[in-house]
C-alpha cells in the first residue's frame, strides 16, 4: 500500500468511528428523556403511551387517597382545567401536600391512570416549577376566555 491510500484508509476509518460514536452516544440520550406534559395534555391524547414522560400540575384537594399497604398512594394532579388520577408506591417527599405544585415522572397506563416511579414536590413555599407554572397560566387563560364564552361576552 502506497501512504497515499494508507492516510485516505485511516480518514475512512475514522470517519466511520466517529460516527458510530455519535450514533451511540444520541440512542442513549434519547433513550433517558423524558418529556413534560400537563393533565389537558395527557387527556388529550398528546403524550406517550408507551414512554416514560413528566406529568406535573396541582395536587388537587381532598384527593390523596392510601392504600392499606400504607406505601401505595393514589391521588389527582390538575391543571386547573383537566385533572389525571396518579398512583404511587413509595415514600413521599415531605413537602408533598394537598393544593401544592408536584411533578410526576411515570407511565400512563391502560386504564386512565398514571403510574408514577418519582413524585417531586416544590422544596419551599413560593417556588412553583417552571412547567408546572406555565402550565396553569395557560389553563387559566383558556378556562377565562371559555367562561366568557359561556356568559355570552365577545373579547
Amino acid at each position: 500500500m502506497k501512504p497515499r491510500q494508507k492516510r485516505l484508509l485511516f480518514v475512512a476509518l475514522a470517519i466511520v468511528g466517529v460516527g458510530t460514536a455519535a450514533t451511540l452516544a444520541l440512542t442513549a440520550l434519547n433513550s433517558n428523556i423524558s418529556y413534560f406534559f400537563s393533565p389537558t395534555q395527557v387527556l388529550a391524547n398528546e403524550a406517550p403511551q408507551d414512554r416514560v414522560f413528566r406529568l406535573g400540575g396541582l395536587v388537587t384537594e381532598g384527593s390523596i387517597a392510601r392504600q392499606e399497604d400504607g406505601l401505595t398512594v393514589h391521588f389527582d394532579v390538575t391543571d386547573n382545567a383537566e385533572t389525571v388520577t396518579v398512583a404511587y408506591t413509595g415514600i413521599l417527599p415531605d413537602l408533598f401536600s394537598e393544593g401544592q405544585g408536584v411533578v410526576t415522572k411515570g407511565r400512563l397506563g391502560p386504564d386512565g391512570v398514571f403510574y408514577a416511579d418519582e413524585v417531586l414536590a416544590k422544596h419551599d413555599e413560593s417556588y412553583m416549577p417552571p412547567e408546572v407554572e406555565s402550565t396553569l397560566q395557560t389553563a387559566h387563560a383558556e378556562g377565562v376566555a371559555e367562561t366568557a364564552e359561556t356568559a355570552g361576552v365577545s373579547n
